[in-house]
């Protein structure tokens, strides 16, 4: 039954047996994901698990079944797949034994347990309830909020409770919640109730919490049983609020009674699926016989009866039009679909739709959610004075109304993504409470009605890959605005100027706007900048006044590099710089770097930065963690870099004039120095990194550096450095053999080394090395990508808590070497029995 505990039992199963086999996944929700985005995604979710660094692009399910049993077939697995309820579910994912290596181990978790019987299950295991001890102890701690024997007044009556839960985990949690911090008179009165249900079945526990709500809760439970479970917060609170159901308060009283959850991040909203079809079951309750009196539609097969047959009614509030069964076909839609549905507050659209037109929507539409629409506008009989969310994503829409200005005032989101027929957006004049505003991809809109300068409460722009936008605003003084995306917008000619001390601004994305050329000096009133993008730009050199953003954390000012670069007009802004004897063209005059100490990321990736053109003062950037420098020109980098005590990424990659790596800061995690060619000197290598619990250096096409110093040597240098710490090193060089001191040696995919028995007193051992060669014959000479990687682990059949990844799993890019060479060291606190080396290839 559902609640008991199937999927808890489940993870713990595949938790412990997980580090006995080669790739492993965990699908969860079957049933929700499979009804929500198809069989197709499960497949790709299940080769992604196991396969993580491989890419999977498959449209259909006969396809997916191909690609599992040729990619699994050699590989030990374990595979858990939660919540199953259909055997079709089986077929695609699981399919026959011989999908999978001989040893795999395939969890099935159900309610019905025919359809493992007629799947031919080795086993089936049948859940317990709890105990009564173990059920006394869960229900004192959502009770009394401890698992301590409670006053005695309650030691009888939680005996009760206990009976009645029959030890069901969900109906103990429920009912503890329920009856939390009320009085025993209550708790009495609550009983009796119980006593009175004759048959004691598992929804009618549940149903007690939710008897106990007042209207409105009610209705949010119901809503997110019927629309909304596992949706973001954010939207469905603010839709439920558009139909004044208070739900900041709604919402809390729901997660205290534990009706509804929220995940860790407080970002989206879930009920169990017991709850949620207890929910559903009382919707349904009202009106057994005729669908067209529910005033919640979610069925798929109750929605389509409802419209085929023209049976809705008035009472219908919210309905969700889905065709997962019949995906292949197109939903035809008359025009007079929602005629009858007069109090229509939530409608989504979930399927590719037919509809030439629509006479008629509900005034009282909160949230109007239509993907794919292929209407070229709303009825011009809509009013939305109600509407809180319009979400038309990849719509038909070329404007939203004709004619007059329309009432907006309780709008909150607008998402428009990707319809590309759109060529004129609203008269905003109304929307004064708009939040969010997602244009993304609408690659026919030249400009956006101005009167969107007077959105107070904006807190998102996003205007990404409007093509042929060429004029935002003049001026831009929204005071709420966070979030302005710009990138991709390749016809802008001018950024706004900025209007007032815009407080909330945080982002800020230019990229690819190639032809901006300057943000004006009243640009610095975004003082509380803290993400911003200037790559691809027309601008040649940073705003004087960028170091004024104290807050700034992500600084991006990367050149223009591939086509996109071609595409750039000869401006009159280009200019020489006549510095120590040379002229650069094209070379950026840096501001200094003082005052930038939130600074925590600093892209200046192909900028053409020659020797000298980094200023000295980039130590005092105290809180910056990741620096790239990639493809620029430099013979070296400052020596200051050291200073900078929080650095732990550093690339370098390309930079082929670039002759010595100096010391670094003692955080750095990882280097990138591949294709330097000109690279021969490096610093200490107990001096490149210090401190930190694992470095990767990855030096591919470092042919001159290789030449000096090779993987070994510097694996032995950090070894010796680090003989008692505990370190992982990844180092990738170029190189064509294995050493002959590596005494176990193997061209297999695995090897086992046998440890000695008295290692852990051995006081000489320092840690585990191994050693790959790839090889790629057929790999060219030039700077295509080879699909080849390697995800090499250590295993402990003795000490499970040892097990762990050595190398994870990068895959080198740009080769023009035959072969290469990678050498890890590895030092572990707990000492495994064997170390097993595994590769796996790509290509």
């Amino acid at each position: 039954m559902g609640g008991i505990g199937k999927t808890t039992l489940a993870k713990v199963a595949y938790t412990q047996m997980l580090p006995h086999f080669e790739g492993k996944c965990f699908l969860a929700d079957i049933r929700e994901v499979s009804n929500k985005h198809g069989l197709v995604s499960l497949q790709k979710q299940l080769l992604s698990q196991i396969l993580p660094d491989e890419c999977f692009n498959f449209f259909n399910v006969l396809e997916g079944n191909a690609i599992i049993s040729h990619s699994l077939s050699r590989k030990k697995v374990l595979v858990v797949l939660d919540d199953v309820d259909n055997v079709q579910h089986l077929k695609c994912l699981v399919g026959r034994r011989d999908w999978f290596s001989l040893g795999s181990r395939i969890i099935v978790t159900t309610r019905d347990e025919h359809l493992l019987k007629s799947y031919r299950s080795d086993d089936v295991y049948k859940p317990t309830t709890l105990n009564p001890n173990d059920a006394l102890r869960l229900f004192n701690l959502k009770a009394f909020d401890s698992d301590i024997t409670p006053k005695y007044d309650f030691i009888e009556l939680s005996k009760q409770v206990i009976h009645y839960a029959d030890g069901l985990p969900l109906a103990l949690e429920v009912l503890g919640s329920f009856l939390c911090g009320r009085d025993i008179i209550q708790w009495k009165s609550a009983i009796k109730r119980l006593k009175r249900d004759s048959n004691k079945e598992i929804l009618d526990a549940l149903r007690i919490s939710f008897d106990g709500l007042e209207e409105r809760e009610k209705n949010i439970f119901l809503d997110i049983a019927c629309f909304f479970n596992r949706e973001k917060k954010d939207l469905v609170m603010k839709v439920l609020d558009g139909c004044e159901f208070f739900s900041d308060i709604g919402i809390d009283v729901l997660i205290k009674k534990s009706l509804i959850k929220v995940d860790d991040n407080d970002q989206y909203l879930s009920m169990h699926a017991l709850l949620q079809e207890m929910g559903r079951k009382i919707v349904e309750e009202k009106c057994v016989d005729e669908p067209g009196k529910h005033c919640r539609l979610w069925n798929e097969r109750d929605v389509h009866h409802v419209l085929t047959k023209n049976t809705a009614t008035e009472v219908i509030e919210g309905m969700i039009i889905d065709n997962k069964r019949e995906s292949s076909k197109m939903l035809n839609l008359s025009v007079d679909a929602f005629s009858k549905m007069k109090k229509l507050r939530l409608l989504k659209v979930l399927c590719l739709s037919i509809c030439d037109d629509l006479k008629y929507l509900s005034n009282e539409l909160r949230l109007l959610n239509w993907k794919g629409c292929p209407l070229r506008s709303l009825p011009s009989s809509f009013q939305p004075d109600n509407l809180v969310s319009l979400l038309l994503p990849y719509s038909c829409i070329e404007q939203l109304w004709k004619g007059n200005r329309q009432p907006l005032y309780t709008l909150k989101m607008m998402n428009l993504k990707g319809s590309q027929n759109l060529i004129k957006t609203p008269d905003f004049t109304t929307a004064s409470n708009l939040e969010v505003f997602i244009l993304e991809g609408c690659t026919k809109l030249v400009d956006v009605h101005p009167s969107i300068g007077v959105l107070k409460r904006l807190k998102l722009l996003g205007l990404r890959d409007c093509k042929s936008l060429r004029s935002l605003l003049t001026k831009i003084g929204m005071e709420s605005l966070e979030t302005l995306m710009l990138l991709g917008c390749s016809s802008l000619v001018r950024f706004p100027e900025i209007d007032g001390i815009m407080e909330c601004l945080k982002t800020l994305d230019l990229s690819g706007c190639y032809r901006v050329e300057n943000l004006s000096e009243n640009s610095q009133q975004a003082k509380f900048l803290e993400e911003l993008d200037l790559s691809g730009t027309a601008i040649t050199e940073p705003p004087s006044f960028i170091c004024q953003f104290k807050n700034l954390k992500v600084l991006s000012f990367n050149g223009r590099k591939g086509p996109s670069s071609k595409l750039l007009p000869i401006l009159p802004s280009l200019f020489k710089v006549i510095q120590r004897g040379r002229t650069h063209f094209m070379t950026p005059m840096w501001p200094s770097f003082s005052g930038l100490s939130s600074l925590r990321e600093l892209n200046l990736r192909d900028r053409s930065l020659c020797e000298g053109d980094i200023p000295s003062d980039i130590s005092g950037l105290s809180s910056l963690r990741r620096l790239n420098l990639k493809g620029n020109n430099f013979i070296s980098i400052p020596a200051s870099l050291i200073q900078i005590s929080k650095l732990y990424s550093i690339r370098l990659s390309d930079c082929n004039m670039l002759k010595s790596l100096p010391e670094l800061p003692t955080s750095i995690e990882d280097v990138w120095i591949d294709g330097c060619s000109s690279l021969e000197v490096v610093a200490s290598p107990s001096k490149v990194c210090n401190l930190v619990d694992s470095a990767f250096i990855s030096a591919i096409n470092c042919v001159k550096l290789a030449e000096n110093i090779n993987a070994l040597t510097l694996l032995k240098e950090l070894l010796k450095a680090f003989a008692n710490s505990r370190k992982i090193f990844d180092i990738i060089m170029p190189g064509s053999e294995i050493p002959e001191w590596f005494s176990q040696q193997t061209s297999d995919s695995s090897i086992n080394i046998p440890l000695p028995i008295n290692l852990q007193r051995d006081s000489q051992w320092i840690g585990v090395a191994c050693c790959c060669i790839f090889v790629n014959n057929d790999a060219p000479r030039d700077d295509e990508y080879i699909g080849c990687g390697a995800y090499i682990y250590c295993r402990n059949s003795e000490q499970a808590s040892c097990n762990g990844s050595i190398f994870r799993g990068r895959n080198p890019r740009r080769i023009d070497w035959r072969s290469w060479l990678l050498s890890i060291g590895l030092k572990c606190n707990k000492l495994p029995a064997a170390v097993m080396l595994t590769c796996l290839f790509e290509d």
